[in-house]
């Protein structure tokens, strides 16, 4: 490439802050999902909230922003991917402001809700505007980046709220989350409108039926740990959700112009791509919840100590994800998805070795392994989602990239907490006639209502409360057993689906093949 191909091709300083507003954006929608996994203790206390309570003030946010996303991102397409972004920022700095003013548990549920409703129509813009704007050649780099933020912002997000728990209390978490939405809100003025020129219709039967096949889905996952898997109430939500799920794919195979076109599904790039963004989040979050209570409630680690026990993991997801593309590029999807897996898989059988007697150092290990695979097959996987759809569709493309990801978080964070909760239950059960009657049904609750109540108790209750940890030990082992089998399977399934390497043309029709879509050109 001569020197005017360099030049035509460099970002110009508008691309640049487009960028760094975008992966600012998406870090503060993805850190608000997590903030609130240490202030929840706190929260508890001042507001008298149930444990089902606390459990919806976390899955109010990500319910709603699983259920609208798709949609918000076809408004995007239509009406300005900018616009869209303004709107979501105003909506959610308007409800994370609402708890300091009104904190009971209905309102806090309620608030939470409304940002998830505001951080459905963000998070699709931040990806679409980097998609649109940016030259092809400089694309993948952006969406490295891009990707390498959304993967480290739980991390950030719980490392955030840990900082500001150590001197003030839990409301603070709400200021923060309220005025970085301002700023951004206010910065987002500043960079260039996106938006179709064909300015696609709007598929209003499929956004009600798609908004309710992932609302009851996400429900039924979140109600299951607490109901049981097959609680009357829970298989009637799985079974609602996949019949309206049936009718969002009959509907967008009929109509002229679909939300969502389920024919991209059958490209290779894009089913794998967001089979394997599915995975990472479902994994990931689900490991989540268990180190967070397995660094407070095992190692006695503070909320502040066990956000930054999970810093390290950032580095090298990040310095990964910047190079990933490149790698999907050279290599195809296949190799990054199946080594990304794999490493993955391996890092959650290495958790579940730990015991009673494990350091933070013997959990270190494993976190940095999880955090390499996971920044090997985050980016290339949302690379072939967007490259596998046209660009007027990139708003859409975006949405089921983050769709993919806070379905597989939630269902994530159901299957290890339903596994721990089993596991937990089944150890501690021989303990329970020995204890006095009130005393049974929080110690088989959880380990955080047994240490609780050994603390009161005194010395003497001092076995109990290392035969609770036993008990959790337990059931992180066998959670964590879980989700690395799930990882193991993904990868061997999901890289026999991928794209592997794209072949080189030559001759006259090369640029003809190069403009062709990705699918068709690759082995």
């Amino acid at each position: 490439m001569d020197s005017t191909d360099r030049t035509t091709t460099r970002l110009s300083p508008m691309q640049r802050w487009t960028l760094l507003m975008s992966c600012l954006a998406v870090a503060l929608v993805i850190a608000s999902m997590a903030a609130l996994y240490t202030a929840l203790p706190q929260i508890a206390g001042r507001t008298g909230a149930t444990q089902q309570q606390l459990t919806w003030i976390v899955d109010g946010y990500t319910l709603a922003l699983a259920c609208l996303v798709l949609p918000a991102g076809a408004l995007g397409d239509r009406y300005g991917r900018r616009a869209v972004l303004i709107v979501g920022l105003l909506v959610f700095s308007i409800a994370s402001a609402v708890p300091l003013l009104l904190d009971g548990p209905v309102w806090l549920i309620a608030a939470r809700a409304a940002a998830g409703a505001g951080a459905a129509f963000v998070m699709p813009s931040t990806l679409s505007l980097l998609t649109a704007g940016f030259p092809p050649d400089r694309r993948g780099n952006a969406v490295g980046i891009w990707a390498g933020v959304a993967g480290a912002g739980a991390v950030l997000g719980i490392i955030g709220s840990g900082l500001l728990l150590e001197r003030w209390s839990w409301l603070s978490v709400f200021v923060a989350m309220t005025v970085a939405g301002t700023a951004l809100l206010i910065a987002g003025f500043t960079i260039p409108e996106s938006v179709d020129d064909q300015r696609p219709p709007m598929d209003p039967l499929g956004a009600i039926s798609v908004v309710a096949a992932v609302g009851l889905i996400v429900v039924g996952a979140i109600e299951a740990p607490v109901r049981g898997w097959l609680d009357p109430t829970v298989v009637g939500l799985f079974t609602c959700g996949v019949v309206a799920a049936v009718a969002f794919v009959v509907i967008e195979l009929r109509v002229a112009r679909p939300l969502l076109d389920m024919r991209l599904f059958a490209g290779r790039g894009f089913g794998s791509g967001t089979a394997s963004v599915t995975i990472q989040f479902l994994v990931t979050f689900g490991i989540f919840m268990l180190l967070v209570q397995t660094l407070q409630l095992i190692l006695g680690y503070r909320p502040l100590t066990s956000a930054l026990a999970m810093a390290p993991m950032v580095a090298p997801l990040m310095t990964i994800s910047m190079v990933a593309p490149w790698l999907a590029e050279r290599f195809g999807l296949r190799i990054p998805t199946f080594v990304g897996l794999l490493v993955l898989s391996i890092g959650l059988f290495a958790m579940a070795g730990l015991d009673l007697g494990s350091t933070y150092l013997d959990l270190l290990w494993p976190l940095l392994v999880m955090s390499a695979g996971l920044g090997l097959c985050t980016a290339p996987a949302t690379a072939a989602i967007i490259a596998g759809t046209p660009v007027e569709k990139h708003g859409v493309a975006a949405a089921v990239n983050d769709a993919a990801r806070e379905i597989g978080a939630a269902i994530g964070i159901a299957i290890a907490g339903s596994i721990l909760a089993a596991g937990y239950s089944n150890r501690i059960a021989p303990a329970l006639p020995q204890l006095p009657e009130q005393a049974r049904g929080p110690v088989s609750d959880s380990l955080a209502a047994a240490l609780q109540f050994t603390e009161r108790a005194g010395p003497p209750a001092a076995p109990l409360a290392d035969f609770a940890k036993t008990a959790f030990i337990h059931g992180a082992q066998q959670a964590s057993l879980a989700l690395g089998f799930i990882a193991l399977a993904a990868a061997v399934l999901i890289a026999a689906w991928a794209p592997g390497k794209q072949r080189q043309p030559t001759g006259p029709d090369t640029e003809a093949v190069r403009a062709a879509p990705a699918d068709s050109r690759v082995g």
